[in-house]
């Protein structure tokens, strides 16, 4: 196949499909003669490319995969059509989220250590959202969950890893506010949640 055409191909999946798609997917799909290493070339051009263009979209590293994106100025409009309300935070909500996101794997014991206060809706929330999930039991006696941040968080958040978490230092200028939002958040390609 040729350039251009892989490129192509490339456009299409990660236009259709609702979440990131990591480059091992891609080489699923596309085939294995391809190549990790051209599809990666081919992501990092096509990165360049988008980021040129200055369109109302563009295409992110996110999640441990690439996706395309609306641009977070045009979210007004964006939920206007798809009459959507932004998901809010509140302040333990957001305490316990980051609490999980720079502690993890954590138990429930150490999050209501840290907080004080007991954290069983905040956390029961927070994994509505799907913006935390369950790793597993520790295994120690009565083996409690052990918590850790989802793929989601990262989507939410537009990270791509958690190398991409703010310092403790950005964190402390939330201190004080009564309901934090996540970023606006960009909407995706694919299909209407």
């Amino acid at each position: 196949m040729h350039k251009d055409e892989i490129k192509g191909i490339i456009e299409s999946l990660l236009f259709v499909h609702q979440h990131p798609l990591t480059v091992d997917n891609i080489v699923k799909i596309v085939g294995n003669e391809v190549g990790k290493r051209v599809i990666k070339d081919l992501l990092t051009e096509l990165l360049a490319e988008y980021r040129e263009m200055g369109r109302g979209f563009h295409l992110v590293e996110v999640g441990g995969g690439y996706q395309f994106r609306t641009k977070a100025d045009y979210a007004p409009w964006i939920r206007s059509l798809r009459k959507v309300r932004p998901t809010k935070l509140s302040k333990s909500a957001l305490e316990t989220l980051a609490i999980v996101a720079y502690r993890q794997p954590i138990v429930r014991a150490e999050i209501e250590h840290i907080r004080g206060v007991d954290s069983g809706w905040v956390l029961n929330s927070l994994l509505e959202k799907g913006l935390i999930k369950i790793l597993g039991r520790k295994e120690v006696a009565g083996r409690p969950l052990v918590y850790g941040t989802s793929r989601r968080f990262l989507e939410v958040f537009g990270l791509r890893d958690l190398m991409g978490l703010p310092t403790l230092q950005e964190l402390d200028a939330l201190k004080g506010e009564e309901e934090v939002e996540p970023p606006e958040e960009e909407t995706t390609g694919g299909e209407e949640k």
